[in-house]
């Protein structure tokens, strides 16, 4: 599938400029600032080590509840596309932490190219039914620390969300099956994670 998703891709109409435009779409909840660090800088880094291109932008698109849906960067190459080169910037982003359900759009020949290697726990904390004393005392920032201890997840990266009954906050490793085996027991008698739920977020 991937094999004929490239073929066609290469065999597309000529361009006049040299400059082609792509679209790589993380499907990660990460804020702007930290996509910036985590994405953004080191891709920009990379592109223009290798003479392939530059990352010209990136975006956040939110949810109805102001929940981050996924983030996007916008590339600028300097020459035609070829596999080699889509591959080498899907790579580089796959060892950022790009997670499953991302994927590269070609703007002139609007093909996706799926791609993402890790998985995404989101974890939605009660925000009104819990006793006064438990919400004076949360701290989300800690809580979040512990759980990437407990999962041994590398990222200190904190993503987040601030709804109006919850507060979702995202982890991202090798298996979502792994993180929630491994923060069963610590949720289970944690004030703050009383009747929270847990999603695939990746």
């Amino acid at each position: 599938m991937i094999r004929k998703l490239f073929k066609k891709l290469f065999q597309g109409p000529k361009q006049e400029s040299k400059e082609i435009y792509i679209i790589a779409q993380l499907n990660d909840k990460i804020m702007p600032i930290s996509r910036g660090e985590v994405y953004e800088d080191p891709l920009d880094e990379f592109l223009k080590s290798n003479s392939y291109g530059e990352v010209t932008g990136g975006g956040t698109q939110l949810m109805e509840d102001n929940d981050i849906a996924y983030c996007d960067l916008e590339i600028r190459l300097f020459n035609h596309p070829t596999k080699h080169i889509i591959d080498e910037i899907i790579n580089k982003l796959e060892y950022l932490g790009a997670p499953k359900g991302s994927k590269m759009i070609v703007e002139y020949t609007g093909e996706q190219i799926p791609f993402g290697k890790l998985e995404g726990l989101g974890l939605y904390l009660d925000g009104i039914n819990l006793s006064d004393e438990v919400y004076k005392n949360s701290d989300s920032e800690a809580l979040a620390e512990e759980i990437r201890r407990l999962a041994n997840i590398k990222s200190d990266v904190v993503r987040y969300w601030n709804g109006n009954t919850e507060t979702g906050l995202y982890f991202y490793g090798d298996s979502f099956e792994g993180i929630k085996n491994s923060i069963s027991d610590f949720l289970s008698t944690t004030p703050d994670c009383e009747g929270c739920r847990i999603v695939q977020v990746a």
